[in-house]
């Protein structure tokens, strides 16, 4: 067996190192990949010749790619013996680092030279890992991984410890890889998760797929029963709603087609990714988990963060209205048309006299008017809308309004405010603000209605008592003000009371006031 190949080159592969994609490329493919190399220190970007993601190199430049320890192992499956080749590998040698078959491993223990070599089978692919060469450093390529640097994040050997490791805290592989294995086996079931809804999202997908072509035929035989009743008018009147059925279809399958390959490739990568790491958790050994622990933990980092809907990005809602006015063809008036408007909320308007002030708890509304993309009226209702009223000056302060669709493209929406003050009121369609909004609204104080008898009138029947009061335990603001009678001292005045309302319809408990006694009131007044 040759071993892998490259995928780019598809020649037997040469130091493959690991992309940040999870794929594996030899180190020459790598280096002729992409543009020629930058100035020094900064990144390269390039396209995986495997799944087209856009990559960017390490400043230092492939050599500062991990080397991909387990695509040895991914072909080795199947090795052959090293000394034979004739027979599937069955063992290997530790001192010289051979694949021996069953035949050769008892060759190798007979043989004086070799007999004192330790020959350990291989009884699963972890094991074939673990028993094969040592992963040396590149730094020392004598000296063996066999540590991990926790602040660097890296395996090192003896000599990186006792050199640029030596403040670092580090810990023998094996002590370490269970912490390590474990957060990759948690990002593991959560990407896990993500292939079970990506597959019934796709699946989602084509159904709603096959709907809206079946919505289509459906729709087409309703306008071609239609049509049949016309001769040449009708006929053309019935191609140019075909014409535009197919439009309508081929919109929404393009739409539904561009969320397939995206879910498609999404799963694709995630697929690519849980696979990998099933596998790194698997198959490799201690220091080759740790070694790829980095650029894995990136990938799936990366791939559990991309945002995706859950839902189909088109509906099946295409419907024909055969008692549609459709305008004259060919001399006839038609009818029949598709229904497919849609909403524009930046056409949308806003009307009412309590658009922008109401009352402290009075009933208050407006209305909403929804229009299409050509600034039409739509007759219908059903949109989503949503209206929030937030005090501006009390976070915690919100009307909750009540929306009434009127089924005819028009929505009420009514409101009570507790508190006075300026409030910001949002008004959305499909989550999108309307023409107009958002908007502000005044919220004004209500009005504190008056229980008793009125001061003048009090001030009146007490005989002319400076601390006469009125009825409600208040005084009236700026002094004592008389009914009109021409009291001593008083001024004439139509009826005040202590909170600020006017009573002109009042009547004096002391009656009604003289002629004179009027035109004095009308004089103070206008003053």
């Amino acid at each position: 067996m040759s071993g892998p190949r490259c995928p780019q080159c598809a020649q037997p592969c040469v130091s493959p190192r690991l992309l940040p994609c999870l794929h594996s490329l030899c180190e020459p493919c790598l280096r002729r990949l992409g543009p020629p190399e930058g100035p020094p220190g900064a990144a390269r970007p390039v396209l995986c010749p495997v799944c087209d993601a856009e990559l960017s190199l390490p400043a230092g430049g492939v050599g500062q790619l991990p080397p991909d320890c387990l695509a040895g192992s991914r072909g080795r499956a199947a090795a052959g013996c090293d000394l034979c080749a004739d027979g599937a590998a069955a063992g290997r040698c530790l001192t010289c680092g051979l694949r021996l078959c069953r035949f050769c491993c008892r060759a190798h223990r007979r043989q004086k030279k070799t007999a004192s070599h330790a020959v350990t089978e291989l009884e699963n692919t972890k094991d074939c890992s673990q028993a094969g060469k040592p992963l040396l450093c590149p730094s020392h390529p004598t000296e063996e991984l066999q540590l991990f640097c926790e602040q660097c994040d890296q395996p090192v050997c003896r000599d990186c410890v006792l050199g640029r490791h030596r403040q670092h805290p580090c810990d023998f592989a094996a002590n370490v890889i269970h912490r390590h294995g474990d957060a990759l086996r948690e990002l593991l079931q959560s990407s896990q998760q993500h292939l079970d809804t990506l597959e019934d999202v796709l699946s989602q997908v084509e159904e709603m797929g096959g709907a809206v072509r079946s919505r289509a035929e459906a729709v087409a035989a309703e306008i071609c029963l239609f049509a049949r009743g016309y001769v040449k008018a009708i006929e053309e009147h019935r191609d140019r709603l075909l014409k535009q059925l197919e439009d309508l279809k081929v919109q929404k399958e393009n739409l539904l087609h561009l969320q397939k390959a995206q879910l498609q490739q999404l799963l694709l990568d995630m697929r690519t990714g849980v696979e990998f790491t099933e596998h790194l958790l698997m198959s490799g050994s201690d220091v080759e988990i740790l070694v790829s622990k980095g650029v894995v933990s990136s990938r799936l980092t990366q791939l559990n963060s991309v945002a995706y809907s859950t839902h189909p990005s088109a509906d099946d809602r295409i419907h024909f209205s055969p008692h549609e006015r459709a305008g004259q063809c060919c001399g006839y008036e038609v009818f029949g048309a598709i229904l497919n408007k849609v909403v524009d909320p930046a056409r949308c308007t806003l009307h009412g006299e309590d658009l922008h002030s109401a009352r402290q708890n009075q009933l208050s509304g407006f209305t909403l008017l929804c229009r299409d993309t050509a600034g039409e009226r739509l007759g219908r209702g059903g949109e989503a809308v949503r209206v929030t009223i937030t005090h501006k000056d009390k976070r915690d302060c919100a009307v909750k309004p009540t929306v009434c669709d009127n089924g005819d493209g028009t929505y009420c929406i009514s409101y009570s405010p507790e508190e006075p003050g300026l409030y910001a009121v949002c008004v959305c369609v499909k989550g999108q603000h309307v023409q107009g909004s958002p908007f502000t609204l005044m919220v004004k104080p209500k009005f504190r209605e008056h229980q008793g008898v009125f001061h003048c009138c009090t001030f009146c029947s007490s005989g002319g008592q400076k601390a006469a009061r009125c009825a409600c335990g208040g005084t009236m603001p700026g002094g004592y003000q008389g009914c009109g009678h021409g009291h001593k001292g008083h001024p004439g005045c139509h009826h005040w009371s202590c909170c600020g309302q006017v009573k002109e319809s009042s009547e004096c408990l002391c009656g009604p006031p003289s002629d004179a006694s009027q035109r004095s009131l009308l004089r103070t007044v206008a003053l």
